[in-house]
């Protein structure tokens, strides 16, 4: 059996953040990560393109938070103790720059995951932690003051046992096995599958600012809206996606949204109809692209509202208008299914929050057990949320778990 101080199961960014934050406050400690894959970082690996989306430029916590469809609350007070100014110091400190893209985000200035992935590796190695890949986690026993671990290649023991092993499964069941309660993971980041003549054939095309609700519910959200092959797409669904995570899966999702590709009410969209209606008397409506829509979006909502190619503005009748303005500003689409982007797979589930101490990422239930990541039941929009929730947890973990001495 080998012996640590401290053991992080899961080589993903908040088990290697945590180790090495361990391993430089306390070097007396022995700390070892075990990774089930024959590599690690994979998700730090293919984020944002492979340029690895860090996190985002909002550096007020109870802003910050509102990100969160799960989590929110509970993150405030670590926000308030490690949050995006101190991940980009912790990352310039190691030789990493990070910039801020106009939507926020924010990479390393190589553009490059690789960069990211390197900082971690040649940290772990400075401070002498055990990097153990192709180790999958087989059961978890608590013997007094010990965790002993059963993996694929050998038995292990530890004092002190963080789990970083994002939305798994199986891990999931061993924690069950332990007392704790896991929230049901529902997907959390999807785009919309619609069937509908007002997106076909225009792929590509992007609405800059709509507002996007679900019919029936308080779900709403706005933002760029991008028309894909199989429906629509970009941060305004995808948020949305996000916060409305378990009433979609619960209506299996088939339901409709309302999209205001304009952000006006009905009403003042009809008194602009009306002016457009004299200013631009003579030129057909199809072909006067208005609101700042794209061309080719513009267009089909036209052919929808009954008007046909050569409609002039002066010839639209009362009926046309109404039925423009209510395409514009109310314009219903049903939705049939979802697609999940598989590398950049989201959930929403794992920990239940109340078995946590946020001061700590303890375990409430079991002394010396500590969370951080995706295991735990925290999802966020996409933006490089996700891993902010990551380096905060691992950084207040390690801090409490580095405390004691090493013990041989």
């Amino acid at each position: 059996m080998k012996i640590y101080d401290v053991i992080i199961v899961g080589g993903g960014a908040a088990g290697f953040f945590a180790a090495i934050n361990i391993a430089e406050f306390n070097p007396k400690l022995k700390v070892a990560i075990l990774e089930r894959g024959k590599e690690g970082l994979q998700k730090v690996k293919i984020s944002g393109g492979g340029r690895c989306n860090v996190t985002h430029a909002e550096f007020i916590p109870s802003e910050l938070v509102l990100n969160y469809p799960r989590g929110e609350k509970e993150l405030l007070g670590p926000f308030h103790q490690f949050m995006t100014g101190d991940t980009i110091q912790w990352f310039e400190d190691r030789g990493v720059e990070l910039k801020i893209e106009e939507d926020g985000r924010m990479f390393p200035i190589t553009d490059s995951s690789q960069t990211i992935i390197d900082c971690f590796l040649n940290e772990a190695q400075k401070f002498d932690v055990d990097i153990l890949y192709n180790h999958a986690l087989k059961s978890i026993k608590h013997l007094e003051t010990k965790w002993n671990l059963e993996t694929s290649q050998g038995d292990f023991s530890t004092n002190k046992l963080m789990m970083a092993t994002g939305s798994n499964p199986k891990i999931w069941k061993l924690l069950e096995d332990l007392g704790h309660t896991i929230s049901q993971p529902v997907p959390s980041l999807f785009t919309f599958d619609i069937k509908d003549e007002r997106i076909k054939d225009i792929p590509g095309v992007v609405a800059l600012n709509v507002e996007v609700k679900v019919v029936d519910t308080d779900l709403w959200s706005e933002g760029p809206l991008l028309i894909t092959h199989v429906g629509m797409s970009a941060p305004a669904i995808l948020k949305l996606s996000a916060f409305g995570a378990i009433e979609l899966a619960k209506r299996n999702y088939d339901f409709e949204i309302e999209v205001n590709f304009i952000k006006q009410s009905y009403d003042d969209c009809i008194e602009q109809l009306k002016n457009l209606k004299q200013d631009l008397a003579k030129k057909t409506v199809l072909k006067s692209a208005q609101f700042e829509l794209p061309k080719r979006l513009w267009q089909k909502l036209v052919l929808a509202s009954q008007i046909t190619n050569e409609t002039r503005w002066a010839d639209l009748n009362k009926s046309q208008l109404e039925e423009l303005a209510s395409q514009l500003t109310q314009a219903v689409f049903h939705v049939i299914g979802k697609s999940t982007f598989k590398e950049e797979f989201v959930t929403a589930g794992g920990v239940n929050l109340k078995e946590v101490n946020f001061k700590t990422f303890e375990s409430r239930l079991h002394e010396n057990l500590y969370f951080a990541g995706e295991i735990l039941n925290i999802d966020a929009i996409t933006g490089g949320f996700n891993f902010q929730n990551a380096w905060s947890g691992a950084y207040i973990a390690a801090l409490e778990m580095s405390k004691e001495n090493a013990q041989h």
